[in-house]
């Protein structure tokens, strides 16, 4: 569904600190975290994005292996929101490729974005996500229908594989199936480097190529020039800062200015 649109914005639904985080507010509880994205989700989908995805950008500082707390209550938030969705929708768990085929199997996403391939020095440690077992989850839950998006170069990481960025996106299409491949900035929030977005786009024709970090209204006709979609996050918050709501005037603005380049 996610890849039938023409050049997709996928919004982010940034969920406040999970249970288990340092910043988790036990006074709100799970409900606060649902009143939180309620609001973001309602005023993405108004601003006219054509994907949201739900991910725990507030889980700081991050963690490799998700831990159990973690994922049910991300499975709760989402479970609750579902009758509010009107758009097709994508999970992530950061930084933990299987967690988040398992909140995608009791959740029912179109579609599921982390890091799947690759060993990286990062801020979390030696970082080495686990490919085949999210693939291999995700055909044991019946769930090869969920699209799956590649994240190939970590934020807040440096790859340890030495392959330039356009033979690994190619690699990753070949041996671990990636069905999307997304071309990351160094950080959230911070912008992709268009040339390694259009190598990586040259590579590999004939699958869709994201742009997942850093676009905003100055950048995006260029980036949807060489990109097949992209993912917003950080740009869509009020004055543009990661963590604040979500507001709606800034997204009704890019969409009307992306309707315009399509």
């Amino acid at each position: 569904m996610l890849l039938d649109l023409n050049k997709p914005i996928i919004g982010m639904v940034h969920l406040q600190p999970l249970p288990g985080a340092p910043r988790y507010d036990t006074d709100a509880g799970i409900q606060g975290l649902v009143d939180w994205a309620s609001r973001d989700l309602a005023a993405l989908q108004q601003g006219g994005v054509d994907a949201v995805m739900f991910g725990n950008e507030a889980d700081l500082p991050y963690v490799l292996a998700a831990p159990p707390e973690g994922i049910a209550a991300m499975s709760a938030v989402i479970t609750a929101l579902k009758p509010q969705i009107e758009v097709p929708f994508g999970v992530n768990y950061l930084w933990d490729p299987v967690p988040t085929i398992s909140i995608a199997a009791a959740t029912g996403p179109h579609f599921a974005r982390e890091i799947m391939t690759g060993v990286y020095a990062s801020d979390m440690g030696m970082w080495e996500p686990d490919c085949a077992g999210a693939m291999r989850l995700r055909a044991q839950v019946g769930r090869d229908d969920l699209t799956m998006l590649f994240n190939i170069n970590a934020e807040f990481a440096a790859p340890l594989d030495t392959r330039p960025i356009d033979v690994r996106a190619k690699s990753a299409v070949f041996s671990s199936l990636a069905d999307v491949i997304c071309v990351s900035g160094p950080m959230t929030g911070q912008g992709v480097d268009q040339s390694d977005l259009r190598r990586v786009k040259e590579a590999i024709p004939e699958t869709p190529v994201f742009a997942n970090t850093g676009v905003n209204r100055d950048t995006v006709a260029d980036i949807l020039t060489i990109a097949d979609g992209a993912v917003v996050g950080t740009h869509f918050k009020q004055d543009g800062n990661t963590w604040n709501p979500v507001d709606g005037e800034r997204v009704a603005r890019f969409m009307e200015q992306v309707g315009e380049l399509r």
